[in-house]
C-alpha cells in the first residue's frame, strides 16, 4: 500500500504558480486559470440529489460560478481549500491549516480525530465568516487507519496510527495462516506491517478492547465523514490500502477475512468516488452556521486524489507523487500482478472511474529532510535555493546510492549512513555538504529512472512522459536531472494535487463534468505545467 503523499518540502513555506514562481510566506494563495468554457452547461443549473426529506440538499446556482471545499488532511498537517470554478476556470484558496499530530499515550500511537473534527468545524466556520458556501466538501487522507464503532455507533476510543510498533511482526504471523505469495495475489498490495489487515489481525490477538466491541470500521476519510452526517460508508480508493480488497471485484475477500478470523462484516462494501454520503448534519449546520451542504466520498486516499490530479490530456504518461516520499506509478484500467510485481514491491491500489493505480514506493526528499535537520542543528541552516546551488557545484561528485536501502530508512544520521555507503561500496566519500546533496539528488533522478524503466515492462506500456506532482514538483534541478535520466519529457505541476483532485471529483458528482479526462482538462488549463526536456 501506500500511506499517501506528502506535501511538505524541507519546511519551505512556498507553493507554485505559473512558472514555478516561489511565494515565500503566503497562507491563502489564489491560483487562476485562463479562460475556457464548461462542455456540459446544461447539465449543471438546478441539481437536486436524491436523499431523504430529512437530507434536502440542493445545489444552487448557475453555471458562473461553483464553490467546493477540499478537507485534505497528512500525517503532520491538514488544511481546508476552496475550489472556485467559474465558466471552466478553476481557482483555489486555502482558507485554514492546522497541525496534526500523533498522541502517545502508554506506548501507544493514536490519531485525535476529535481535533482533526474540530479544525474541519472550524474550516466551515471560516467559510462563513468569509461569506463563502460551498457546494459540498470532501475530504482525503493518508491510507490504511481506521476507527471502530459499536454497535450503538459509537466511536470507540481513538484510532491507532500506523507508526504504533504493535504490527511489528504481524505479517509473519499472518503468512502462517496464508503465505506471503499467496497474500499478494489476493490483494496486489506491497507487504507492510502497518497495513490495516495486520493491525486489525494483531488487534484481535490481542483482544483489543475497541476492536472486539467493534461492529464496523471506517477509514479515516469515511471515519470524519460519518462524524460529520451520521452516515457510514467505506470509499472505494481508501479501502484499496487496506490489503483485505480484491483488486478485480473492488469488494473485500471474504474468504481472506474468514481465514484470519476477521468479520467479513467488520468493513462496509465499497462506494465510488464521487457518491454523496449526506448532508451535514442540523447540530452541525447549526453549529458552525454553514447550511446543511453535502458530503461528498472523493479519492478518500490522498495519493488517488492526486493522481485524478494529473493534468494529462491522454492515457501513456507516468506520474511521480513527488515530496518526503515519492510515489511513481501509472494509471491502468486492470490491477497487474506477478511475479515481477511482488519481486519489486509493486502495489495495485484503487483509482477513481475503477481505474488501477499500479505504483512504487520509492524513498523520496526524506533523504535530503534529514541532512537538512543534522545541518541546521550544526549551525549550517541552508536555505533550499543554497542547497540547490551547492548541489550544482558539486554535479560532478561520481558517488551513487541507492535511496530505498533499508539503511536509509530512518539512521540516526543520514549523513553518516550516506558517507557509510560510500566507504562500504568503494566510492569516493563526500567532504562537504554539497557532496552530499549532490549524491541524493543524482541518486534519485537514477533511482526514478529504473522504476520507470520496470513500469514500462511489467505493463507492456510505451509511457511518453512523466508528470510530477505535489511539492516536489517544484524543485527544478531534480526535474532536470529526472528527464536526463529517463530520457523522456518531464511536466511538472501542479504542486497542490491532491486538493486540486479532492476539488474536481467534486465538481463531478456535482455534473459539471463528465468523466477524469475532461476534469484534467480544466486542471492543464488551470494549472501551466513546467516542462523539463531531457
Amino acid at each position: 500500500m501506500t500511506l499517501g503523499v506528502s506535501r511538505d518540502i524541507l519546511g519551505e513555506s512556498t507553493v507554485t504558480f505559473g512558472e514555478s514562481r516561489d511565494i515565500p510566506g503566503e497562507s491563502n494563495c489564489a491560483f487562476k486559470a485562463s479562460n475556457s468554457l464548461l462542455r456540459h452547461p446544461a447539465m449543471i443549473q438546478n441539481i437536486i440529489v436524491d436523499l431523504p426529506a430529512n437530507n434536502n440538499i440542493k445545489y444552487q446556482g448557475n453555471m458562473n460560478t461553483k464553490v467546493f471545499l477540499a478537507i485534505d488532511l497528512g500525517a503532520t498537517s491538514g488544511r481546508a481549500v476552496i475550489g472556485t470554478i467559474n465558466g471552466g476556470e478553476l481557482q483555489i484558496m486555502e482558507i485554514h491549516r492546522f497541525p496534526n499530530r500523533i498522541l502517545q499515550i502508554h506506548g501507544q500511537y493514536f490519531w485525535n480525530i476529535f481535533s482533526l473534527f474540530e479544525e474541519i468545524k472550524t474550516a466551515l466556520v471560516k467559510c462563513r465568516q468569509q461569506g463563502i458556501t460551498p457546494q459540498s466538501v470532501g475530504i482525503d487522507t493518508w491510507g490504511v487507519d481506521f476507527g471502530y464503532i459499536a454497535p450503538d455507533g459509537a466511536i470507540l476510543g481513538l484510532p491507532r496510527a500506523y507508526r504504533d510498533p504493535y504490527t511489528i511482526g504481524a505479517p509473519e504471523e499472518v503468512f502462517a495462516h496464508i503465505p506471503r505469495n499467496d497474500l499478494y495475489r489476493a490483494t496486489g498490495i506491497q507487504i507492510m506491517n502497518f497495513n490495516s489487515l495486520f493491525q486489525i489481525y494483531r488487534a484481535r490477538q490481542a483482544k483489543y478492547a475497541p476492536c472486539a466491541a467493534a461492529e464496523h470500521i471506517l477509514f479515516m476519510p469515511d471515519l470524519l465523514a460519518y462524524m460529520l452526517t451520521g452516515r457510514q460508508t467505506c470509499e472505494y480508493t481508501i479501502a484499496s490500502t487496506s490489503q483485505m480488497l480484491n483488486p478485480y471485484t473492488g469488494t473485500f475477500d471474504d474468504a481472506l477475512l474468514k481465514s484470519l478470523n476477521i468479520p467479513v462484516t467488520l468493513p462496509h462494501q465499497p462506494i465510488q468516488p464521487g457518491t454523496i454520503i449526506g448532508a451535514i448534519s442540523d447540530d452541525i449546520a447549526r453549529e458552525t452556521g454553514i447550511a446543511p451542504i453535502p458530503v461528498i466520498a472523493v479519492a478518500g486516499h490522498d495519493t488517488a486524489s492526486a493522481v485524478a490530479a494529473v493534468p494529462a490530456l491522454q492515457p501513456g504518461f507516468a506520474y511521480l507523487s513527488s515530496g518526503t516520499w515519492s510515489l511513481m506509478g501509472i494509471e491502468n484500467s486492470s490491477p497487474i500482478i506477478n511475479e515481477t510485481t511482488l519481486k519489486h514491491n509493486f502495489t495495485n491500489e484503487g483509482g477513481i472511474e475503477n481505474t488501477t493505480r499500479l505504483l512504487k514506493n520509492i524513498t523520496g526528499l526524506w533523504l535530503l529532510e534529514e541532512c537538512k535537520r543534522e545541518w541546521i542543528a550544526d549551525g549550517r541552516n541552508y536555505t533550499y535555493p543554497q542547497i540547490v546551488e551547492m548541489a550544482k557545484n558539486a554535479a560532478d561528485f561520481p558517488s551513487i546510492i541507492n535511496p530505498d536501502d533499508p539503511a536509509f530508512a530512518n539512521p540516526q544520521s543520514m549523513t553518516a549512513a550516506i558517507t557509510d555507503e560510500c566507504k562500504r561500496s568503494n566510492q569516493p566519500v563526500p567532504q562537504t555538504d554539497g557532496d552530499i546533496a549532490s549524491i541524493i539528488f543524482h541518486s534519485l533522478a537514477g533511482r526514478y529512472a529504473e522504476v520507470l524503466s520496470l513500469l514500462q515492462d511489467i505493463s507492456h506500456t510505451a509511457i511518453t512522459c512523466l508528470h510530477i506532482i505535489g511539492g516536489g514538483s517544484q524543485n527544478d534541478y531534480l526535474n532536470t536531472l529526472t528527464a536526463q535520466a529517463i530520457r523522456l519529457p518531464v511536466l511538472a505541476g501542479p504542486a497542490e494535487a491532491t486538493a486540486i483532485g479532492n476539488i474536481m471529483i467534486q465538481a463531478k458528482a456535482a455534473g459539471l463534468v463528465a468523466d477524469r479526462w475532461e476534469m484534467r482538462q480544466i486542471i492543464a488549463r488551470s494549472f501551466p505545467v513546467k516542462t523539463f526536456l531531457p
